[in-house]
């Protein structure tokens, strides 16, 4: 029971507690594919047994109906005929009773048929022979139907259907008329128990169903375990995926064969493994993020505790440190926030773009980011589908990469060329270079230079070059000098050349030899 307070005197109202909920039932995969494969193989089975049982119930009744047509072409036979006379001249019949009984005798019964003469409605003969036949006329419902037959029913002659309390026939009734006797209304019954002949269809229909539910059982067994087997590397699957948290995803699946079940197992193992970059990525910048941070932060907090308010200079030295600390901090957040959105797909906007044109703006724009002389080595003037300004912001990081690795003064050569169908932008200084320690992390996230590390870089720069590169479908990558060619290194945008403006794709103003 729960307490709650009263609408309006506050005091505790009981309420009761809610049920315990047990567990739900669940079905699985195995239950549904084998309650499928029973259910069709019991219907395909069902379907066929009772399409043969059908066939075979209408062939027995064609051969029935085939026997009583018969007996009443032989009777119209008789009929015709006449009867034989002791000086063996043939007399028309003269005694309906004589034509039924030789009609009678001249008909052999076959086996569950029987045959008999009626006189008046009322029974008069039936063959001697009772090996095979069946006693109709002891079937006192039968007489009786047959009794009340009208003598000019025009359907007697065809076969019909009777039912009684003793079995189910399927019977002609041929009224016989002379007209020496005009008073004597003869029939002639020829009936075969329907009951008796299907009883052996029957049987064979309910060995079908027993032998049918034997192998249904036998098969279901069977797919039980089958389907077992083939689900195996499902519940494989469902183990390893349960096993797997956020801090672990080491978790793999063994592949084994060549089927889809196998596909599935390395596309999840490729899921895990994509999974576990991510999140190992995202731990690592948290972690780097969090230590950048801290120490400007710790920075400002302890100039701040020690800054002498009374002292107007100490003040104007703290606020100025504060405040490059909080710019480098901005410009930090500005550069992750980058590097966040590379993924999106609105990252880059392409537009055409007169490459020659966006090499010019370049140049003045580099100017200003230090005592470098920046040369034009070779101009391509095209127009392709690039995003200007992302590409101008990698060219630009690219050149203040150049300046910071190199000494007032020098050459920083820039230049933009296709060639072979690929879009190429790139820088090269006159620096020291890249430790070959350093060439395989220089594109790492908060990897730093020992430049960088004296002057307070984030590691963030090349990190953002090569994700515009990567959204543009092309990468950044490290060109060293020729030998001979002197000191510095060169970083290369390979971008494709998307939406290239028919021209002259090889047009370059060389103002230096190039690269």
């Amino acid at each position: 029971m729960r307490m709650r307070n009263g609408p309006t005197t506050g005091h505790a109202v009981a309420v009761p507690a809610e049920p315990a909920r047990g567990p739900t039932s669940r079905v699985t995969v195995r239950g549904r594919l084998m309650t499928a494969v029973v259910a069709l193989t019991a219907a395909a089975m069902t379907i066929s047994g009772v399409t043969g049982l059908a066939l075979q119930l209408r062939a027995t009744d064609a051969r029935i109906d085939d026997s009583l047509s018969r007996a009443v072409s032989a009777l119209r036979t008789t009929q015709a005929g006449g009867t034989m006379q002791p000086d063996g001249t043939v007399a028309p019949w003269t005694s309906v009773r004589e034509l039924l009984r030789q009609a009678v005798e001249a008909r052999v019964p076959g086996e569950h048929e029987g045959v008999v003469s009626m006189i008046n409605g009322t029974f008069d003969f039936r063959p001697a022979d009772e090996t095979r036949a069946i006693r109709l006329d002891t079937d006192e419902e039968l007489l009786a139907w047959l009794a009340a037959r009208p003598a000019d029913d025009p359907l007697a002659a065809l076969p019909r259907t009777v039912r009684t309390s003793v079995t189910e026939y399927r019977l002609v009734a041929v009224p016989v008329s002379l007209a020496t006797e005009p008073d004597v209304a003869g029939m002639l019954v020829v009936a075969s128990d329907r009951t008796a002949q299907n009883a052996g269809v029957w049987r064979i229909f309910l060995t079908y169903s027993a032998v049918g539910l034997a192998a249904l059982a036998v098969t279901s067994l069977v797919a039980w375990f089958v389907v077992g087997r083939m689900l195996r590397p499902v519940r494989v699957l469902r183990d390893t995926v349960r096993r797997v948290t956020e801090s672990d995803l080491s978790e793999r699946i063994d592949v084994t064969g060549k089927d889809d079940l196998a596909d599935l197992a390395a596309s999840v193992n490729s899921m895990l493994e994509r999974l576990e970059r991510a999140f190992g990525s995202q731990r690592e910048l948290l972690d780097d993020v969090g230590h950048e941070l801290r120490t400007p932060l710790t920075i400002v907090r302890g100039h701040l505790e020690l800054v002498d308010p009374g002292d107007e200079a100490d003040v104007r030295a703290t606020q100025s440190l504060a405040l490059d600390e909080l710019d480098r901090m901005q410009r930090l957040v500005d550069d992750l926030v980058t590097l966040a959105t590379a993924d999106r797909p609105d990252f880059v906007r392409r537009a055409p773009v007169d490459l020659g044109r966006l090499t010019d703006d370049v140049l003045e724009k580099a100017r200003g980011l230090g005592e470098r002389r920046f040369v034009v080595v070779a101009r391509a003037d095209v127009v392709v589908e690039v995003d200007a300004q992302r590409i101008t912001q990698a060219w630009l990081q690219l050149l203040a990469n150049a300046v910071r690795f190199s000494a007032p003064g020098s050459v920083v050569r820039l230049g933009s060329e296709v060639s072979g169908g690929r879009l190429l932008v790139w820088v090269r200084d006159e620096g020291p270079g890249v430790p070959p320690a350093e060439e395989a992390r220089i594109f790492e996230r908060f990897h730093r230079g020992q430049a960088d590390r004296v002057q307070h870089g984030a590691g963030l720069g090349l990190p953002i070059v090569a994700a515009i590169a990567a959204a543009h479908g092309g990468r950044v990558f490290l060109e060293h000098p020729p030998p001979g060619a002197g000191p510095g290194v060169g970083f290369v945008l390979d971008l494709p050349a998307v939406g290239l403006v028919d021209g002259d794709a090889e047009s370059f103003e060389l103002v230096e030899p190039h690269r």
